[in-house]
């Protein structure tokens, strides 16, 4: 069988090891809760540092100093999204939208703030990986949406 027709036949591979299916069985439905709140949980301390910190004021300061015009409004949307957007993510309500957004703005941090900096994300300054790997699963969640455990489920409805 093709791969493509692999893809298209919905089936799962064989287990190369049957008796692991119970395992596999029960991960499948906490996989996807668990990369949710991973991703949502880290973007979600930079938003409450950002909020308990600086605060808009101070975020929209270094907006500025970065070029991200209008400073305010770009630093009011960061917040919101890296708060509301991340605790969201994390019980899945609104689970496409706000990923997308936050794909949106971890690309941004990627190319326009920390590409000069290099790869490693211990270059000074901060590298370019982090944000990069984090815009990329949030792109994912975004494409898959909320998943079994989610409010968007059991809601039955998605942005």
């Amino acid at each position: 069988m093709s791969m493509r027709n692999e893809i298209d036949s919905g089936r799962e591979p064989t287990l190369l090891v049957p008796a692991l299916a119970p395992l596999r069985t029960a991960f499948l439905q906490l996989y996807w809760p668990l990369i949710r709140a991973s991703v949502a949980g880290i973007v979600l301390v930079h938003g409450i540092l950002k909020v308990t910190g600086p605060g808009v004021t101070g975020v929209a300061s270094f907006m500025a100093r970065i070029g991200a015009e209008p400073a305010y409004v770009v630093a009011t949307i960061v917040i919101l999204l890296e708060t509301v957007g991340a605790i969201c993510i994390l019980l899945g309500l609104f689970t496409r939208f706000f990923a997308a957004a936050l794909a949106v703005e971890m690309a941004f941090i990627t190319f326009a703030v920390q590409f000069k900096n290099g790869f490693m994300f211990s270059a000074p300054g901060g590298g370019w990986e982090f944000p990069l790997l984090l815009g990329l699963i949030f792109f994912a969640i975004a494409m898959r949406g909320g998943g079994p455990l989610s409010l968007d489920r059991r809601i039955g409805r998605e942005l």
